[in-house]
């Protein structure tokens, strides 16, 4: 396959969130969600093209407002919350009819504050590193390492990571335990991404690239 050189921002919005209805139309600073992350994209001077992928011409019609794109309209199979990433790229990719770029950048509008100048460094050090890496994630320190972290089982308190209702550990001091990271969407709980679609078309596994080896990992206060 012909691939340019260029960089596209590809921005997934579908219409179908059960946890808060229209999530992705909340207003937000006066603009629906799905508006920052366009506005964002068409600051970054190294994005050359932006994809809105969404599966509700409602979307698109709000959308259109505040940018130029190409929009992917994918059918209700990829457009469940069950849908995963490789889906709805696979998708976009099998059908475009033009020539596609080397490189993604994933930006979900569930994260709608970045900074453009933030975003075209990251894109800078990801296509630099492209022959040692397939993919970058971005991800943030938490406050409290993972083993402080319980979830309520039998009505009661319980360590996941040391399988034991006792508390004994989890108290411990912090420093104790290594640093924990949470993958920030930068800078979105499944996070931004930037990979190779040469990559994307050959190896699943690079759709989330924190479980890749070949993953840049790069930590965002």
């Amino acid at each position: 396959m012909k691939l340019n050189n260029e960089i596209w921002a590809f921005i997934p919005a579908r219409s179908g969130s059960k946890s808060i209805k229209d999530k992705n139309l909340v207003i937000l600073k006066k603009k629906p969600l799905i508006a920052h992350s366009i506005i964002v994209a068409k600051k970054c001077k190294k994005i050359d093209k932006i994809v809105f992928s969404s599966d509700s011409k409602r979307y698109f019609d709000i959308a259109k407002k505040y940018g130029n794109f190409l929009f992917h309209q994918r059918n209700k199979k990829i457009s469940s919350d069950a849908s995963t990433d490789f889906q709805v790229f696979s998708d976009f990719t099998s059908k475009f009819k033009g020539t596609l770029p080397k490189f993604f950048i994933h930006l979900r509008p569930t994260t709608p504050f970045r900074d453009s100048n933030i975003l075209d460094k990251i894109i800078l050090k990801f296509v630099k590193n492209q022959k040692k890496y397939s993919s970058l994630r971005s991800l943030s320190l938490m406050t409290n390492p993972v083993y402080k972290s319980v979830i309520i089982k039998n009505n009661k308190l319980f360590s996941p990571i040391f399988k034991s209702f006792s508390l004994d550990k989890i108290n411990n001091p912090r420093k104790k335990y290594l640093n924990s990271y949470m993958p920030n969407g930068y800078g979105d709980s499944n996070g931004m991404f930037a990979f190779a679609i040469s990559v994307l078309e050959v190896d699943m596994v690079r759709i989330t690239p924190l479980s890749s080896p070949r993953a840049i990992l790069l930590l965002i206060p």
